[in-house]
C-alpha cells in the first residue's frame, strides 16, 4: 500500500496545477473587465457632464445681420401689368395685283412719308398710257379747230360739242391709266421704323399681300388694365411710370391718353391708355412692362427690408432684436467682445412690397432692430450676435448686377 500512494502523487499534482493556471487567468480576465468598465464609465460620465453643461450654456449664437425698422413716405401707386403698342402702325401691301420689279427699301430701315418702297410690273400700263397721251393729245388739236371754226360759222355747234366731248373722254382716259400706274407702287404712309420685308423680285403678289411693318417712332401707348373698383382713383392726365424688366436707365414716364367708358363685362376690368415717348427705343411694340399710375398723395409707412420676412403657413413674422436677459443661459459676450443678443420672434402684418422693402401694418414699431439676414436660421428667444455686414444694402430701386 505505501507503493500504491507514492504512484498516484504525479497526478494529483498536475490537476492542481492546471486548476491553478485556470484560476489566475480568471482573475485576469476579470481585471480586464473591471479596467474596461472603469474606463467607459468614466467616459460616459465625461460625456453626461458635458451635455449638462452644455444645456445649462444654451445653444450657441448665431451670427445675423440686423436692420432698423423705418418710416418712408411712399408714392400712392396703383400696379398693373401693360402691353406695349405703337402709336402708328400699319402692315404695308399693295393695293394692285401684279409682278415685284423693284424693292427700295431693307429691313428695318428708316422711312419718311410718300418714300417709294417697292414697285409692281407697269410695262402695259404705261403702254396704255402712252396711247392714251396720244389720242389726248389729237383730241386737244381737233378741238382747237374746232372751236375756230365754229367761230367763223364754217362747222356746227354740234360738231364742236362732240370734239370737245372726245378732248374730255381722252383725258379722262390718261388720267385712270396714270392712276393704275400708281397704284402699283407702294409708297411709306408716314414716317417711321420698317419691319422685316416679306417679298422678293419676281413675286407674283395679290392685292393685299403683307410686303411689311411700319412703326412710328414719335410715341408708344401703353395698355393696361385695373380693377372696377378703381375707376374713382383714375383719371386723364395722371402721371404712369413704366418699367421694363432687365432694362438699363430709370423707369420711363408718361401720362393717362384715355379711359374706356366701359368696363369688360367678363374680368370687371376697366381700359386704359397711356402714351410714352420713344426715348431711346427702349420699348417695342408688344412688350409686357410693369405699369404705376400715380397718384397724388402720399403715404407714411413703416418698412423692413424684405429678407427680415420668415414667411409661414401659420403667419409672417419677423425676428425683433432684444437685450439678452440676466438669467438668461449661455455666455453675454463672444470671445471677440461683441455682445450676445435674444431674437424674439414677433409676427407681423405685412402690406404692400416696393423694392427690396415691404410695409409692415401691424406688428414693428419704427426704431426697432429686426435681424435682416440669417432669420431662417433662427428660432425664438435664440442667441444671436452681430456678423460681418456684407452684402448690398437695400434700396426702393434695386439694380442688381450679372455676375
Amino acid at each position: 500500500m505505501r507503493w500504491g500512494r507514492r504512484a498516484s502523487e504525479p497526478g494529483v499534482s498536475s490537476r492542481s496545477s492546471k486548476i491553478l493556471r485556470y484560476l489566475l487567468t480568471g482573475i485576469a480576465l476579470v481585471a480586464v473587465v473591471v479596467v474596461l468598465a472603469g474606463i467607459k464609465g468614466a467616459q460616459i460620465g465625461s460625456l453626461i457632464a458635458f451635455g449638462k453643461k452644455a444645456q445649462a450654456s444654451g445653444p450657441p449664437p448665431e451670427a445675423v445681420g440686423v436692420a432698423r425698422a423705418e418710416e418712408q413716405a411712399w408714392e400712392g401707386t396703383l400696379s398693373a401689368v401693360g402691353s406695349v403698342a405703337a402709336a402708328k402702325g400699319v402692315n404695308v401691301s399693295n393695293e394692285a395685283p401684279g409682278t415685284v420689279t423693284r424693292i427700295l427699301f431693307e429691313s428695318g430701315a428708316l422711312v419718311k412719308e410718300g418714300q417709294t418702297l417697292l414697285e409692281l410690273d407697269t410695262s402695259v400700263e404705261r403702254a396704255q398710257l402712252a396711247s392714251a397721251l396720244s389720242r389726248k393729245e389729237l383730241a386737244t388739236t381737233t378741238a382747237g379747230r374746232s372751236r375756230a371754226l365754229v367761230e367763223k360759222a364754217a362747222i356746227s355747234q354740234a360738231q364742236a360739242d362732240n370734239d370737245e366731248n372726245v378732248l374730255k373722254m381722252s383725258k379722262n382716259d390718261a388720267e385712270t391709266i396714270q392712276a393704275q400706274i400708281s397704284r402699283k407702287t407702294v409708297r411709306a404712309p408716314f414716317t417711321g421704323k420698317l419691319g422685316i420685308r416679306q417679298v422678293n423680285v419676281g413675286q407674283y403678289l395679290n392685292p393685299g399681300t403683307p410686303i411689311t411693318v411700319l412703326e412710328s417712332l414719335d410715341k408708344l401707348y401703353v395698355d393696361f388694365t385695373l380693377p372696377q373698383q378703381r375707376l374713382g382713383d383714375v383719371a386723364v392726365g395722371m402721371p404712369v411710370r413704366v418699367a421694363l424688366d432687365g432694362a438699363k436707365g430709370p423707369p420711363m414716364e408718361g401720362l393717362i391718353a384715355a379711359v374706356d367708358p366701359t368696363v369688360d363685362s367678363v374680368t370687371r376690368t376697366i381700359k386704359l391708355r397711356a402714351t410714352m415717348p420713344n426715348d431711346g427705343d427702349r420699348l417695342r411694340s408688344g412688350m409686357f412692362v410693369d405699369v404705376h399710375v400715380v397718384r397724388p398723395e402720399k403715404k407714411t409707412v413703416v418698412t423692413v427690408p424684405a429678407t427680415a420676412v420668415v414667411h409661414a403657413p401659420y403667419g409672417d413674422s419677423v425676428f425683433v432684436v432684444e437685450e439678452r436677459k440676466p438669467d438668461a443661459p449661455g455666455s453675454s459676450t463672444m470671445p471677440d467682445g461683441k455682445p450676445v443678443k435674444t431674437a424674439r420672434q414677433q409676427f407681423v402684418k405685412l402690406g404692400e412690397a416696393r423694392g427690396d422693402f415691404v410695409t409692415v401694418l401691424d406688428g414693428v414699431k419704427v426704431g426697432q432692430e429686426v435681424v435682416a439676414t440669417g432669420a431662417f436660421k433662427l428660432r425664438n428667444n435664440s442667441a444671436i450676435f452681430l456678423g460681418d455686414a456684407s452684402g448690398p444694402k437695400p434700396s426702393l430701386d434695386p439694380k442688381p448686377q450679372n455676375r
